[in-house]
């Protein structure tokens, strides 16, 4: 097994001003090693990975980090800078930098050591001499293990980094922790020796690469509880190993922690306990804050039903977020959530009606109940049983919408009354408006009567019976009674608006749906604009107006693909090699209306390719706008040509928008003062390819 770093992969002097020149200074260092093949895509790979997460840390740390395919072997790069580097940590800048790169297929060794790492640094001791270190291959030993970060006590050094001193004295038995990956037991007894029963806690840490901030989770936990005489067991779901906690341990445990920014595996082990649910960083930020937390949640009763991890938008993650979330920004998380369960319904349901109409026209939807008239060889037979069931999947969209909220806000039991609350306003019309004020009403209900503390006798029964119970009553009646009625009004005027749009209204209305689907590329604006649409066809008689809504929006958001994949055929030596190939993968995703094709180009360079994107996507939903087309399908892209009204005009719409979008990319990309890459190589493509200058790396982050 190569060294996972070496004296020729540490600069003491790194002279980099931002994080971008930083990671390409040492990334450029491990080009040179052999160790990345191709400079471009690997800072791209690190680029995307910067944009799910800061990866700057308290006490002056910067961990930029990713899995690439252009990655040779698990490889980390040190540079230590005097001027110091925001990376986005709370605490301000960091003058340590390691640049960790994983390949996709790393093995379980190289990943061990990483992780070994990544707990190091919530050492004072490492980090201190890390600082104290005026030999490159000093860091390197240090850093593989190799020297002793204790035997230096680099006296002047740490006078000018005080944050680290605290971490220090509190670190003489974070070593064997740190092996082990899990206990805090001994100190806290001796801590608290008066405790017969220590409070006990297991937790378990995960992010997106599992690379770095699993394990910093980790032993920031292990610290904080030792710290305050509680025991804590951690399972870090990390690249080195996912090693499940024992079922015993699980159920001696008073609560649990969960610090994770991806779905934690198999959550349902943890059920019916008091929990706190946050991202990996708030673990590393403020760790005793969570353990009070969870202390205080087990002493009020509040007894969680973990659900088993979703995907994208799973309530957990979304539900408590992190510290500084606003209301605005959880209520968005919310929402979301609610949104992307619907949108597999809206899908399914909305394209098996399409095939129905296909099949039978538009007159099918008034046929006969299959289940008393179903003749195997008629093909009217066959459009209306697809028909049916795609009807049958649509019943669910505003239920399954405002539970989802619900589940976003409170977990697992927020479901019941959602469902109830989303079905009620179903029945009195009112229609997706309702299924929006019924989750949040329902999330809130059962949010209020979680925080109520109820005799240990009647905690198992709280998730189970006492909460849906209350809770769907609650919601039934402010249905029904309160304000059912005036949302159904509200709906109904909104959608005789839609019908009436015509002119400029509904060019303009065009504009922004084209701006919304092009801005984030499957993300948070997109999809705002995405249930927009569906929302208004996902009913047995949607109006033209929400047609034509449903026909610009998907028109839209297939324009940014289709334009860098046109970009790339015309103009590919502004390209890297990396961009050219993803850019034949490009042509299909947008036919196929998948908008998030486009995202390894706006990954690398933002500032050229969303307002690009934009612009051309605004052009196509003003044409579709004004050519009156309409769409009856939710998704399909091209497939779904034959259920366009003004198929042609439609086509041309798109056209139209991909050439705006290409011209205008290919356009700014060639303003650049650099040599073209075809023509210096390797070397000076990086920065006429794919670099980044700080703004851009913003608008990145923001995306």
């Amino acid at each position: 097994m190569s060294e996972l770093i070496t004296a020729d992969l540490v600069d003491l002097d790194l002279s980099a001003d931002t994080k971008e020149a930083a990671a390409r200074s040492l990334a450029e260092r491990m080009v040179e090693a052999g160790r990345v093949t191709d400079l471009d895509g690997f800072l791209a790979d690190v680029a995307a990975r910067e944009e799910q997460m800061p990866t700057g840390l308290d006490g002056g740390i910067g961990i930029p980090h990713c899995r690439s395919a252009h990655v040779t072997e698990p490889t980390l790069a040190f540079g230590r800078s005097a001027a110091r580097i925001d990376f986005g940590a709370a605490d301000g800048p960091a003058d340590l930098i390691f640049l960790i790169a994983a390949p996709e297929g790393a093995d379980s060794d190289h990943l061990t050591i990483l992780s070994s790492l990544a707990r190091q640094l919530m050492n004072g001791d490492f980090t201190g001499a890390l600082r104290s270190a005026d030999q490159p291959e000093q860091v390197a030993a240090l850093i593989r293990g190799e020297e002793s970060a204790t035997a230096e006590p680099a006296a002047e050094p740490a006078a000018a980094e005080p944050a680290p001193a605290e971490p220090a004295a509190a670190e003489p038995a974070a070593a064997e922790p740190a092996a082990s990956g899990s206990v805090a037991a001994s100190a806290a007894s001796q801590t608290a020796p008066e405790q017969v029963a220590p409070f006990r806690v297991v937790a378990v840490t995960s992010c997106p690469t599992g690379i770095a901030h699993t394990y910093m989770a980790a032993e920031s936990l292990e610290n904080a509880a030792r710290e305050a005489g509680v025991e804590l067991v951690v399972e870090t779901q990390g690249s080195a190993g996912f090693d499940k906690l024992p079922a015993a341990t699980i159920a001696a445990a008073d609560a649990v922690i969960f610090a994770h920014d991806v779905e934690v595996r198999e959550k349902a082990r943890f059920a019916g306990k008091p929990t706190v649910d946050v991202g990996v960083k708030a673990a590393i930020n403020r760790p005793a804050e969570l353990i009070a937390e969870v202390r205080g949640k087990a002493a009020r009763g509040e007894i969680a039903a973990p659900a088993d991890g979703a995907a994208e938008g799973s309530a957990p993650m979304d539900a408590d977020g992190a510290a500084g979330d606003g209301f605005g920004t959880r209520l968005r998380k919310w929402l979301m959530t609610g949104v992307s369960y619907m949108v597999p319904f809206v899908a399914a349901g909305g394209l098996l009606i399409a095939l129905a109409f296909a099949i039978g026209g538009y007159e099918i939807a008034s046929a006969k109940s299959v289940a008393d008239h179903f003749v195997w060889t008629e093909t009217s037979s066959w459009a209306a049983l697809l028909f049916q069931i795609g009807s049958a999947a649509f019943t669910f969209l505003v239920p399954v919408l405002a539970g989802y909220i619900a589940y976003g806000m409170a977990d697992r039991p927020g479901l019941v009354p959602g469902f109830v609350g989303g079905y009620i306003a179903t029945t009195i019309k009112a229609g997706f408006l309702g299924g929006l004020v019924a989750g949040l009403i329902a999330g809130a209900v059962v949010m209020a009567i979680q925080r109520f503390k109820v005799p240990a006798s009647l905690r198992g029964i709280m998730p189970v019976v006492v909460i849906p119970l209350i809770s769907s009553a609650i919601v039934g009646v402010l249905m029904f009674v309160v304000i059912g009625k005036p949302i159904a009004s509200a709906q109904e005027a909104m959608t005789d608006w839609l019908n009436g749009l015509s002119g400029a209204n509904a060019i303009g209305l065009g504009v922004l749906l084209g701006l919304m689907m092009c801005f984030d590329l499957g993300g948070p604006v997109n999809k705002v604009a995405y249930a927009f649409a569906t929302g208004g066809i996902a009913v047995s008689d949607p109006s033209t107006g929400s047609l034509k809504i449903m026909a610009a929006v998907m028109a839209a958001g297939m324009v940014p693909p289709l334009a860098m994949a046109l970009a790339t055929t015309v103009r590919g030596r502004l390209f890297t090699k990396t961009e050219r190939e993803n850019g034949k993968a490009a042509w299909v995703l947008g036919a196929s209306f998948i908008s998030e094709g486009a995202i390894p180009f706006a990954a690398a360079d933002p500032l050229r390719v969303i307002p690009s994107s934009m612009v051309g996507g605004a052009v196509t939903g003003a044409l579709s706008m004004a050519f009156d087309c309409t769409l009856r399908a939710p998704h399909g892209g091209i497939f779904v040509v034959p259920l366009i009204g003004q198929p042609f005009l439609y086509l041309l719409a798109i056209v139209a928008g991909t050439v705006v979008s290409t011209g205008l990319v290919v356009f700014l990309k060639g303003l650049r003062k650099t040599a073209e890459p075809e023509a210096t190589g390797q070397a000076g493509g990086g920065a006429a390819a794919g670099g980044t200058t700080e703004d851009e790396s913003r608008v990145a982050v923001a995306v």
